[in-house]
């Protein structure tokens, strides 16, 4: 009877658990799939008194209107390429600084140095963009792919590298010790054998500095004013009218701009996985 009582409180909590898993999930993925619905309903079911998620018809018209009578591709190819090069930025100077950091903890003033660089993501850019705005008009950047990718790059960096010294505190100093003996300098370590060693924490901290730039609003809004620089999230943004707000293209724009981000995701999720595990416990 006792085996038979511990069983049944074992099922009770794995049904409490997944009950909660599932309302949790639910809550987390609604405003999503509220937007989804919205953008395959057409224009009568979208503003009614009584809203549904499911629509009783479905239709790609707001998706065709998107593609076919707005710069949404020209939106989104900026944006593709400003995360790239964010990315890729953020990427090359955070190994070289998270390396630097991890192999050379001890030297003087370096600590002071890092705590700086860690802290630097918690001031609010709203408090910067003043004077980001005032620089990139004297250097002459403003309306360029270069105002957003410097802006982001700024941000990304601390991160990535806190990110990455993480994996590479974790790394092995004897396999850099034998490459130094073989004859290998100090880049030729660090691109040979620990970035491909700490792939997953790569490509976890690339997809962050993705994701990061990808999604901005603030900066992309205040430093491009033209069509042909702008990128996504401030072009979606121009759906939203004065009087009106055309709901059925917002809502299909938003749900193609996730796209990218999903497949990126769906793709890298086993790096990812192993990313945000390996490098969480040094040893």
């Amino acid at each position: 009877m006792a085996v038979r009582r511990r069983t049944l409180s074992e099922l009770a909590w794995s049904v409490l658990t997944y009950a909660i898993l599932a309302v949790l999930l639910f809550y987390v993925l609604f405003p999503f799939l509220w937007v989804l619905s919205t953008s395959l309903k057409p224009e009568s079911q979208i503003l009614t008194a009584r809203p549904v998620l499911v629509p009783t018809t479905v239709t790609l018209q707001h998706y065709q209107l998107v593609l076919s009578r707005t710069l949404f591709v020209t939106y989104f190819r900026n944006s593709l390429l400003v995360a790239t090069a964010t990315a890729v930025s953020a990427l090359v100077v955070g190994s070289l600084a998270a390396y630097a950091f991890s192999r050379m903890h001890n030297s003087p003033g370096i600590k002071p140095i890092a705590l700086a660089m860690f802290l630097a993501p918690m001031i609010p850019g709203v408090l910067i963009i003043l004077p980001l705005y005032l620089f990139m008009y004297r250097v002459g950047l403003l309306d360029t792919y270069w105002s957003m990718i410097i802006a982001y790059t700024t941000f990304a960096i601390p991160f990535s590298t806190w990110m990455l010294k993480g994996y590479f505190d974790s790394l092995p100093i004897e396999l850099e010790d034998a490459a130094r003996v073989d004859g290998a300098d100090r880049l030729r370590v660090i691109t040979r054998i620990v970035l491909p060693i700490a792939l997953p924490g790569v490509v976890a901290t690339g997809l962050y500095a993705f994701v990061l730039a990808w999604n901005e609003f603030l900066f992309g809004y205040t430093f491009v004013s033209s069509d042909s620089t702008r990128t996504l999230t401030p072009g979606i943004a121009l759906f939203i009218g004065l009087w009106t707000v055309q709901w059925g293209s917002l809502t299909a724009a938003a749900t193609l701009g996730v796209v990218p981000v999903a497949i990126a995701f769906a793709y890298l999720q086993k790096y990812l996985v192993a990313g945000l595990t390996s490098g969480s416990v040094k040893g």
